[in-house]
């Protein structure tokens, strides 16, 4: 469920775009009427404010936010392809700076289109779970099974693999994978397993990891709560509160500052 609130009758990308171009005018900008807009609109209509503004004004909104506003402050190009954001193939890059069993398995998973709805085959479940235990127990792992497993069944179906291995082989399929791969393949194929299973959970330890310790990895915190606000940040607060003790706006009010905390704040929504 989303957690950007957006009004009823959201302005036309064209008025946005140009509320945003006179906040950039005079002495300093207004910063507080450009997080009101961006805040709060969705990623659709923030890539359509983004078209509007820079056919109209001939420069790239994403540099003049970035030089506008101080800090981490900065505004992507949401919801575009990856060609257009990066101007490289993703493939071409994951081929360039992958390896392995790595490699092979990233583009495999983007490669494959996967059914994602709930249902699942139990027979196919037990089938998977078995030829996992088997893979996993030659020298090494055989990664052409996990390749072919991991990126081609749904989520659901992970995730009742996870639970049907453990009832199986009394050890968790994660740890199979902790045992047996190596280390940039071990990751990979954790974190699909743990989305799998918990989608809210993987993210609320990813958040807790990103403002843990000295400093914050601002690139993780900003990608994960611009990326999933429209998606599931209900269910990622409520694990984030369950399984640390505070809110997720709390722990994100004390570890940000300035404009790039009220951004954040905005999108995450009520303090609950």
């Amino acid at each position: 469920m989303s957690t950007v609130k957006i009004p009823p009758v959201a302005p036309s990308a064209r008025d946005d775009a140009m509320q945003i171009y006179r906040a950039f005018k005079g002495i300093g900008c207004d910063s507080a009427a450009i997080i009101n807009i961006l805040a709060h609109r969705n990623a659709i209509q923030r890539s359509h404010i983004q078209q509007e503004y820079e056919t109209m004004y001939t420069e790239e909104l994403r540099k003049r936010l970035s030089s506008e506003l101080n800090g981490h402050f900065k505004i992507g190009q949401l919801k575009r392809a990856y060609f257009t954001h990066i101007g490289t193939n993703l493939e071409d890059d994951i081929e360039s700076e992958a390896s392995g069993d790595h490699k092979k398995l990233l583009l495999a998973f983007i490669s494959t289109s996967r059914y994602e709805g709930p249902e699942y085959d139990e027979i196919v479940v037990e089938n998977d779970a078995k030829a996992l235990h088997k893979a996993a127990k030659k020298f090494g792992l055989e990664e052409k099974t996990f390749i072919q497993i991991f990126s081609e069944r749904s989520r659901a179906h992970l995730a009742a693999v996870s639970i049907c291995y453990q009832k199986m082989y009394k050890k968790p399929l994660e740890k199979a994978i902790r045992d047996e791969a190596h280390k940039s393949f071990e990751y990979a194929l954790k974190t699909i397993l743990r989305c799998a299973e918990s989608t809210a959970k993987f993210y609320a330890k990813a958040l807790r990891k990103a403002m843990k310790g000295l400093g914050t990895a601002d690139t993780a915190l900003i990608r994960i709560v611009v990326t999933r606000a429209e998606i599931d940040m209900h269910h990622i607060k409520a694990e984030y509160r369950k399984k640390y003790g505070k809110t997720l706006n709390d722990a994100v009010h004390s570890e940000t500052s300035g404009h790039y905390r009220t951004f954040l704040l905005s999108l995450l929504g009520a303090n609950h």
